[in-house]
């Protein structure tokens, strides 16, 4: 039987960053709150906590904090404490964060809701899932990990873009095959293979010269600042091509990248609430059948 105490302390400790303030939120001394932590690692038979700065949950310890994150889900939806704060940690991928996933999180009748955003790749994300480190996963992946479900929800569309001075400045106009692999190109991170398989598609060739760029904001600003070519969702930016600030470099190709919502078996009536205003909302942004 576990004493939720315990998880409560881990919880503090991770949320807070360290025991001290743990303690103080807790009102707890900080020996308090380090003997409950001992004590919870008696019962699961292992370190729930690396006593790094800040301290960070182990993989056993991220599987009790999603436990608790369940239990205080469920006690929200009896509605015996208006009061109460209830944390949902996510894995999402930074470009539906920076597009049409923000309207979809909005739940009106939890105002106490709050969340907690593990930004991914969309290719890489579902390793959070399989970690137990999130309630639910927005990623690419279809194939749903042990214990768990997954739902379609579409494709974001994504199209090749460059400023009007980046295509002069590199001649693309002249020989767009020819010039493009050997132009600057942005990505996301290592994990981003978006620009890779364009180039491949079009061209046979990789990318020659890259700005790695980890902000969906940040690689927007670098495109029309001429900083680099790259592949923007059209959701984000569609009003940069209607006046003319971006310019899709190959009219006739897109890429679409297919979205899967992730989430537990055990999933809370929150969560379900949460899962069907987002399938909802995608329906609305997305394109159907990627």
């Amino acid at each position: 039987m576990i004493d939720y105490r315990l998880l409560q302390a881990l919880s503090a400790v991770v949320e807070q960053g360290g025991f001290e303030r743990a303690a103080k939120l807790l009102c707890l001394t900080q020996s308090a709150v380090s003997h409950r932590i001992k004590q919870l690692e008696a019962l699961a038979g292992q370190p729930v906590l690396l006593r790094t700065a800040p301290p960070v949950a182990t993989p056993a310890g991220q599987r009790l904090l999603n436990h608790l994150q369940q239990v205080r889900q469920m006690e929200a939806t009896l509605g015996l404490d208006a009061t109460s704060v209830t944390t949902l940690r996510l894995a999402v991928n930074a470009d539906s964060l920076a597009t049409w996933l923000p309207q979809a999180l909005v739940l009106p009748d939890h105002p106490q809701l709050c969340f907690d955003f593990v930004v991914e790749d969309q290719s890489v994300g579902l390793k959070r899932m399989k970690q137990g480190d999130v309630m639910a996963c927005l990623c690419a992946s279809s194939q749903p990990v042990n214990g768990a479900k997954v739902q379609a929800l579409g494709a974001l569309r994504y199209r090749a873009v460059a400023s009007p001075d980046f295509i002069r400045r590199y001649k693309l106009q002249q020989d767009l095959l020819t010039q493009l692999p050997q132009a600057p190109c942005l990505v996301f991170n290592q994990d981003d293979q978006l620009q890779h398989q364009y180039l491949q598609h079009i061209c046979g060739k990789p990318p020659q010269k890259t700005h790695l760029c980890p902000s969906s904001e940040g690689f927007l600003r670098a495109a029309l600042a001429g900083l680099g070519f790259g592949l923007l969702p059209e959701l984000q930016m569609q009003p940069y091509l209607e006046n003319k600030q971006l310019v899709d470099l190959t009219p006739d190709y897109h890429l679409d990248t297919p979205l899967y919502w992730h989430y537990w078996q055990s999933e809370s009536p929150l969560m379900a609430q949460l899962r069907q205003q987002i399938t909802a909302i995608a329906r609305q942004q997305l394109h159907s059948g990627g």
